[in-house]
């Protein structure tokens, strides 16, 4: 490097100082596309999910990947990029489902940014883009949950989850929910090996109910399944509580409990609970349900 008669620093064509502040430059460049290009190309993978069979949508957001990777080369701030990415996608949106402004929003729901990309994964379930929610995400849905609390003129009739657990039923799970609700704790058992002192006793089968058979499901061998799900949602549960000693005398004799009996072997050991449904799920069946007895 030399000297003008300025007295400044001369960088002479083909430098290294030249070479080197190009690569930084190029390489600032290139990682700076390459991740607009991951952030995008998730967000066009999506929409042509959302939209499969739309030959125009899939090849649309093929376009605007590609303008967009462009716009990032082109200096364009990370704040203006993510702003024309959310309106091109509303616009695909509406254009290739025929959805409103609302619908859109909630298809549409999270654009990532070059540094928000790696913190929120964007994903496709049902059909439909779905997002981690983050901190701050949480954070502010928290605040409004207090601030309707302390709203004098906010009213909710019921529960907002009766709403989305009402999507996470079976007809089956329905019916069972409707027979508890009608005739209340039923008898429930486990069987288990029998040994002095109940020392060493080990549980063959556990929770054994004639609930869903005396309720009618359609498919009885998905009995046990649908226990546990009404269980997951807090609707019913397993209790020590035992009912009223004959009402136990029907189920012993049921296929399912004689099985288990016999794998105990020569003494087997019955302990008899119930099943109940919970609070929330008495309240869940009377809100949602038209039971009459």
């Amino acid at each position: 490097m030399a000297d003008d008669r300025t007295g400044h620093d001369v960088v002479r064509p083909g430098s290294r100082a030249v070479e080197r502040s190009s690569d930084v430059e190029q390489r600032q460049i290139s990682n700076e596309a390459r991740l607009i290009r991951g952030a995008f190309r998730g967000v066009g993978l999506a929409v042509g999910t959302a939209v499969r069979g739309t030959e125009w949508a899939v090849g649309t957001s093929f376009e605007i990947t590609k303008q967009l990777t462009q716009a990032a080369l082109d200096g364009e701030s990370s704040a203006d990029i993510a702003e024309r990415t959310g309106a091109a996608l509303r616009s695909i949106a509406r254009s290739a489902l025929g959805v409103t402004e609302g619908s859109v929003r909630e298809i549409v729901s999270y654009v990532p940014t070059p540094t928000s990309a790696p913190q929120q994964a964007i994903g496709v379930n049902g059909g439909g883009l779905v997002r981690s929610a983050t901190t701050d995400d949480l954070r502010r849905r928290g605040d409004a949950l207090l601030a309707r609390s302390a709203d004098v003129y906010f009213t909710e009739d019921v529960h907002p989850a009766y709403d989305r657990i009402l999507d996470q039923l079976a007809p089956d799970e329905a019916r069972i929910l409707r027979f508890m609700a009608l005739n209340g704790p039923q008898p429930l058992v486990d069987v288990r090996t029998n040994r002095p002192l109940g020392i060493g006793s080990e549980l063959v089968t556990g929770d054994l109910t004639s609930v869903p058979e005396q309720a009618g499901v359609r498919y009885p061998d998905r009995s046990r399944h649908y226990l546990i799900n009404l269980s997951r949602l807090g609707l019913m549960m397993t209790s020590e509580d035992p009912v009223v000693l004959s009402r136990y005398m029907v189920l012993e004799v049921q296929p399912v409990v004689e099985s288990a009996l016999k794998k105990a072997g020569r003494v087997p050991k019955i302990v008899r609970k119930s099943l109940r449904l919970t609070e929330f799920g008495e309240d869940f069946c009377s809100t949602c349900f038209s039971i009459s007895g």
